[in-house]
């Protein structure tokens, strides 16, 4: 049989595609590998031990309605609140993580928290602010699509303004720049040193040519949350056209790059795990982020694309009094006290970088991350299968909230991938064969999903072969298909065959094995599982997991 998945060389790079449950543990250079057809053969094997049972007749739900983007949205609540002020007059500030996160991510908490101490009025009522930790990119997508209405949006860079301008949100620009910041990319050192000497100049496309002929191994982040991702994706497709970065060109060449390149990867912190392991030797990364990192000071440096100043918005929705207090906290911001601190937490450095402008509208920007989700896969369909487990301790909300998000979330798997679904307590349910992703499979998988009820024990590792079986079998279907199997489940496995006992199998078909750890804190044996073939494992929460799947769905499917 032909054999349709990943090389080895594609699979090794997985590791960085979503945030990861913690430290995998992953097979060493030197353990033995179990072949390709050996582990067909074991698992043809083993299957036949494994009590599964295939529903004849899924169900289809016919009254599935067209599900809005707001219901794949967790709570807002999700994003949590890192400073919180009590004034007569609050504001909210979205704010970029790189500001609103812990200790050195933290400048903004710091200011607002002494803002807040000042005792500022406005016609006699105190102010105070707000800060909410959030990416540029969800804050953006909370916006358009969530009813979501901050008095403030302090996003890394304008691209995000100008995209809810051409969503039709009012917005005031108060200020282009309140701690300056650049985005770029990093290459280890003794590599740059190389590519120089071949490719003479550390441009964008320089850099694509590098990773296409093999002399890099470059990673960027979701575009769709990251603004160091928005900005390298617009970035490269200028480079791809550049008199229409929106071409058919660029898009054609935008495959032809993701056949070669590493899958996109979910956070910047996965980066910097996959850059210390040494799978990736090039990425993309803030200035801000680089300089407080002391363990990539083997990388170089390089500015690339637009600037990340930090602008700073207000909306029409925000009363006059919060416009005015968005303004006070603004300039406080600016004042020189502040931008000394900004420049001690990493930022205001390269003030020199003029910025290299794609020349895109908001539009323009919203434009190019539906490209990159239509060619991200460099044009090669999904094969994937959900392995939902529906043991007893998975009853009542746990898997409510779980069955919700699946469906809601499938909305972002485009019609021509090729999706299945196992559900598995004490014994497996092959509950949807794989077949494409039309409007029918579709509503058989929301009838499916909808019909799971919980009960019984945990057989993970059983419900694990019966999907390998599956997408091998399909794959043969499938030309060129990249084969991803999906596991939520939220506790160990206590029926069936063991991890250690399918680990050669997992191993030997290269098929990456994506974890959602939901409502679990113990990971050790998903991590181990997902490590096997360089996946990742995810950890999500009742409150989060529709997040979670979106987010998932929108890098890998």
């Amino acid at each position: 049989m032909k054999k349709r998945f990943f090389a080895a060389a594609l699979a090794a790079v997985l590791a960085f595609s979503l945030a990861g449950c913690g430290g995998s543990e992953v097979r060493t250079e030197g353990e033995k590998k179990m072949s390709y057809d050996d582990a067909s053969s074991e698992l043809s094997s083993l299957m036949k031990k494994i009590n599964v049972k295939t529903i004849q007749n899924p169900t289809l739900d016919i009254y599935m309605s067209e599900t809005s983007k707001a219901d794949a949205l967790d709570d807002i609540s999700t994003f949590p609140v890192t400073v919180r002020g009590n004034g007569d007059i609050d504001i909210e500030v979205a704010a970029a993580t790189e500001m609103s996160a812990d200790a050195p991510d933290d400048w903004m908490n710091a200011v607002a928290k002494d803002f807040n101490r000042e005792g500022f009025k406005i016609n006699g009522r105190t102010v105070s602010v707000s800060v909410r930790k959030i990416t540029s990119g969800e804050a953006v997508t909370y916006m358009i699509d969530g009813g979501y209405e901050p008095q403030v949006f302090a996003p890394s860079n304008y691209a995000w303004g100008d995209m809810l301008k051409a969503s039709g949100i009012d917005i005031i620009k108060i200020a282009d720049r309140i701690a300056g910041n650049t985005a770029g990319i990093l290459i280890q050192k003794d590599v740059y040193d190389k590519f120089i000497e071949k490719y003479k100049e550390a441009t964008v496309g320089n850099v694509l040519d590098a990773t296409i002929n093999g002399d890099l191994v470059f990673a960027y982040t979701n575009p769709y949350t990251s603004s160091t991702g928005l900005n390298i994706l617009t970035a490269m497709l200028k480079s791809f056209d550049e008199d229409d970065p929106l071409s058919d060109n660029a898009a054609q060449k935008l495959i032809e790059y993701q056949r070669s390149s590493p899958p996109v990867a979910y956070t910047t912190a996965v980066l910097r795990q996959s850059a210390a392991k040494g799978v990736i030797n090039a990425m993309v990364m803030e200035e801000q982020a680089y300089v407080n990192t002391p363990e990539l000071k083997s990388f170089q440096y390089i500015p690339a694309g637009i600037r990340h100043d930090h602008p700073v918005y207000t909306f029409e929705w925000a009363s006059k009094e919060e416009q005015e207090a968005a303004k006070l906290f603004t300039e406080y911001c600016q004042n020189e006290e502040n931008q000394a601190l900004a420049t001690e937490k990493g930022f205001n450095r390269h003030d020199d970088y003029e910025g290299q402008d794609p020349g895109m509208t908001g539009t323009d920007f919203l434009n190019a991350q539906k490209i990159w989700k239509q060619n991200k896969n460099g044009g090669k369909p999904i094969v994937a299968v959900f392995v939902s487990d529906i043991s007893g301790s998975m009853d009542g909300e746990p898997l409510n909230a779980l069955k919700r998000s699946l469906i809601n979330g499938s909305e972002y798997i485009g019609s021509e991938n090729y999706i299945g679904l196992v559900s598995y307590s004490s014994s497996v349910t092959v509950n949807l064969p794989i077949k494409e992703f039309d409007a029918t499979q579709r509503a058989y998988f929301s009838g499916e999903v909808k019909s799971l009820s919980a009960g019984g024990t945990t057989a993970t590792y059983d419900a694990v072969l019966v999907a390998l079986d599956m997408l091998k079998n399909k794959a043969a279907e499938v030309p060129d298909a990249k084969l991803m199997l999906f596991v939520l489940t939220d506790g160990e496995q206590n029926e069936g065959y063991s991890l250690e006992r399918i680990t050669g199998i997992v191993g030997g078909l290269e098929v990456p094995v994506y974890t959602i750890a939901y409502n679990y804190s113990d990971n050790g044996e998903l991590e181990t599982l997902s490590g096997i073939n360089e996946a990742a494992c995810i950890k999500a929460e009742s409150s989060d997991i529709a997040n979670q799947l979106r987010n998932l769905f929108n890098v890998q499917i």
